[in-house]
C-alpha cells in the first residue's frame, strides 16, 4: 500500500480484541516505518440498546439498568440519570442524600483512577505500579462494601435520594479507611512524578494541545490535562459539591504524563470531598435520605455528572406512564475517543496503544446505533427491527 507520494505504508490493526484495550474496538493505524501517519476508528462492537431498554422499564428499574452500562463507572450513569429525572420533576433532595451521593461519586473516582493507573503501568511494562494499584484499589472496594454492601454496582442512586443511609456511628471508621489511602496516594505520586522511566515513556507523548482539545470537545481529565479548566462539579453544582472545599486540577502539556498527573492529584481532592461530606453528615438528622417519590409528572429534564472520565449526560422525557418516554445518554468517551485521531498521528507504533488508552476509553458507554437511509435522511429500522435482524443472523450462524 502506498500514499499519494508513493511512500510505502503498512496497516497495523489494534483490535477488535487487543490485550491493551479492555473492550472490543478497532483502530486501523497507517504507518510509514515506525511512524503513525493516519488512523481510522471503528466502533460498534458493544452496542446493547440501553436507551431503548430503559423506555420499557419503570423509572426505578432504569436506575439499575444504566448502572450496568459500565462496570468501572457503575455509579456515574445512575447519578446523572436521577439528576435528570429530578430536574424533570422539580425535586430537591435532602442535604443528607446530597452528602451521601457525593461520597459514593468520589469513592468511584478513586476506584476508577487507581484502575487506570494500574493499567497504564502495565501498558509501559512497569508491572510494579500495576500490582500496587490492584492491591490498594481493594482498600477503596472495602469502603464501598462497608457503606453499600457491594464492591461493584453499588445500587445507591434513587430518584429522590439514596437507597441506604450512612449511620453516624460508622463515620469514624470510614474516615480511618480514607486516611489509610493517603500513604498509598503518596506512593503513586512519588512513583509517577519522580521515576525517569515513566517520564521517558509518557512525557511529550500523545500531546493534545488546548486548541485541538477544544475543537474535539473533550472532557474530564483528558481536557484538564490540556489546560481546559472545566469540571461539572464546580461549573454546574449538584449534590454536595458546592458545600465542601476542593479544587479542580488542571495541567497544560496535554501529554500522557499530564493525564496521569491530573488523575493522581484528583484523588487527593476526592479524599478532601469525602471528608467534607462526612463532616456534613454529622450535622444532618439520620434517616432523612429518601423522599420516597411515587409519581413522575409530564416533562423533560437533563442530568449531568462529572464521571471519572468526564461529563456524562442523561436526557429523560416523561409522559403519563410510569416509564421514560425517551432516554438519551452521552458518555465522556463519545467525545474523548475521537481526539486520538490527532494525538496518535506522528507517534510511534509502540506509543500508539498507550495514547489510545490514556483517555481511559469506555466503549460500552459510547456505543449507539441508528439505521438510516442517507438519501432520504430518515430511519429505516426501529428497535424491534434490529432485534429481529439480530435473531435472524444468530439463527443463520447456528445452522452453519
Amino acid at each position: 500500500m502506498t500514499d499519494k507520494k508513493n511512500k510505502p505504508r503498512t496497516i497495523i490493526p489494534i483490535g477488535p480484541y487487543h490485550p491493551l484495550q479492555e473492550e472490543a474496538e478497532f483502530f486501523k493505524l497507517y504507518v510509514e516505518g515506525e511512524k503513525v501517519v493516519d488512523m481510522d476508528i471503528e466502533i460498534g462492537y458493544m452496542h446493547r440498546g440501553i436507551e431503548k431498554l430503559s423506555e420499557s422499564m419503570h423509572y426505578d428499574q432504569s436506575a439499575f439498568l444504566v448502572e450496568r452500562i459500565c462496570g468501572i463507572c457503575s455509579n456515574s450513569h445512575p447519578f446523572a440519570y436521577v439528576n435528570a429525572v429530578e430536574d424533570l420533576a422539580g425535586i430537591e433532595i435532602t442535604l443528607r442524600a446530597k452528602y451521601i451521593r457525593s461520597i459514593i461519586g468520589e469513592l468511584e473516582r478513586l476506584h476508577s483512577h487507581l484502575l487506570w493507573l494500574g493499567l497504564a503501568g502495565h501498558f509501559i511494562g512497569y508491572n510494579t505500579v500495576w500490582m500496587w494499584s490492584w492491591k490498594y484499589r481493594e482498600l477503596v472496594n472495602d469502603i464501598f462494601e462497608f457503606i453499600t454492601g457491594n464492591r461493584q454496582h453499588y445500587a445507591m442512586m434513587k430518584i429522590g435520594g439514596v437507597r441506604r443511609d450512612i449511620e453516624n456511628k460508622d463515620i469514624t471508621q470510614i474516615e480511618k479507611m480514607c486516611d489509610d489511602l493517603i500513604p498509598v496516594l503518596n506512593l503513586f505520586k512519588g512513583a509517577v512524578l519522580d521515576d525517569p522511566v515513566i517520564h521517558a515513556r509518557t512525557k511529550n507523548v500523545g500531546i493534545l494541545p488546548i486548541e485541538v482539545a477544544i475543537d474535539y470537545c473533550v472532557v474530564g481529565p483528558t481536557a484538564r490535562a490540556s489546560g481546559i479548566d472545566i469540571d461539572i462539579r464546580r461549573d454546574d453544582p449538584y449534590a454536595a459539591y458546592n458545600l465542601v472545599p476542593w479544587n479542580v486540577i488542571v495541567t497544560k502539556n496535554g501529554d500522557v504524563f499530564d493525564k496521569a498527573v491530573v488523575r493522581i492529584l484528583e484523588m487527593y481532592e476526592s479524599i478532601k470531598i469525602i471528608r467534607g461530606c462526612l463532616n456534613g453528615l454529622l450535622k444532618e438528622p439520620e434517616g432523612n435520605y429518601d423522599l420516597k417519590i411515587k409519581e413522575i409528572p409530564v416533562g423533560e429534564g437533563i442530568g449531568r455528572h462529572e464521571a471519572p472520565r468526564g461529563e456524562v449526560f442523561h436526557y429523560v422525557r416523561s409522559d403519563k406512564t410510569n416509564r421514560p418516554a425517551r432516554h438519551k445518554i452521552r458518555a465522556p468517551s463519545y467525545v474523548n475517543v475521537p481526539s486520538n485521531q490527532y494525538a496518535v498521528i506522528g507517534q510511534t507504533i509502540s506509543d500508539a496503544a498507550l495514547i489510545l488508552a490514556a483517555v481511559d476509553p469506555c466503549y460500552c458507554c459510547t456505543e449507539r446505533v441508528a439505521i438510516i437511509d442517507k438519501q432520504k435522511n430518515k430511519k429505516i429500522m426501529n428497535g424491534f427491527d434490529l432485534i429481529k435482524l439480530s435473531q435472524e443472523k444468530t439463527e443463520k450462524l447456528r445452522n452453519k
